[in-house]
């Protein structure tokens, strides 16, 4: 399998598969294809293990089915294009290293990916929907491909070393760095700082990769801006 990232603002991931390799993805990720390749959409993929499985795979931001690409002969080719200004990032998974993603992350995987739900927790439906904040884990074995908002800032955190975060800037961390929710200090910080109830602690060791467009501040701040719904 040949993977090839083209572009900058909005990039778009190519991959060329060979006889008996396959690519998995959520519904409606793909952009375009060869003729050669088949498409299936299945409830088994992603790892995920029978129905409950699955509803675990959609609370985690993804959907009860998944996309699955391959070829029956010759070689051919499956395109991911981004759905805003950022980067795809290619990552390796194996069963000592996992990773948790923002919650519409994931574009792609290789056959034997798992994506499930790594972390929930309601922080008002304001900004992050009813839902609340969630993040996807990746495991299982393979390469996956991980999209991410506008500018990427990537540390490696030594062991005691920590990162406060706002969640909307969190893009993907290893599952060995530390993560919890905290409120904010300070009632005034609260009330009038602007900035949210909650904020997320990144402690290491291990890789953080964090964004500079935050999906649900930008969703966030256009309301103003929208029309007022008819009566």
């Amino acid at each position: 399998m040949q993977a090839e990232i083209s572009g900058n603002t909005m990039p778009v991931l190519q991959l060329t598969l060979g006889p008996g390799e396959q690519i998995i993805s959520e519904p409606a990720q793909f952009s375009w294809m060869s003729a050669n390749v088949e498409l299936q959409t299945k409830m088994g993929a992603g790892g995920s293990k029978g129905i409950f499985g699955a509803i675990g795979r959609a609370l985690s931001g993804g959907g009860l089915f998944l996309n699955t690409y391959e070829v029956s002969s010759g070689e051919g080719m499956v395109a991911f294009a981004s759905k805003m200004p950022g980067q795809i990032v290619q990552i390796e998974l194996n069963p000592q290293s996992n990773y948790l993603v923002h919650r519409h992350g994931f574009l792609c995987g290789t056959r034997d990916v798992e994506l499930s739900i790594g972390f929930q927790k309601s922080l008002g439906a304001g900004i992050f929907g009813g839902e609340g904040f969630i993040m996807q884990k990746l495991g299982g074995n393979g390469h996956a491909w991980v999209e991410l908002g506008g500018d990427v800032v990537f540390y490696d955190l030594a062991p005691g070393e920590s990162l406060r975060v706002h969640p909307g800037h969190i893009g993907m961390f290893e599952a060995s760095v530390g993560f919890d929710m905290t409120l904010m200090k300070g009632i005034k910080n609260v009330l009038f700082g602007g900035d949210g109830l909650f904020v997320a602690n990144l402690s290491g060791p291990g890789k953080v990769w964090l964004q500079s467009l935050a999906v649900p501040n930008i969703a966030h701040a256009i309301i103003p801006y929208l029309p007022a719904p008819s009566k």
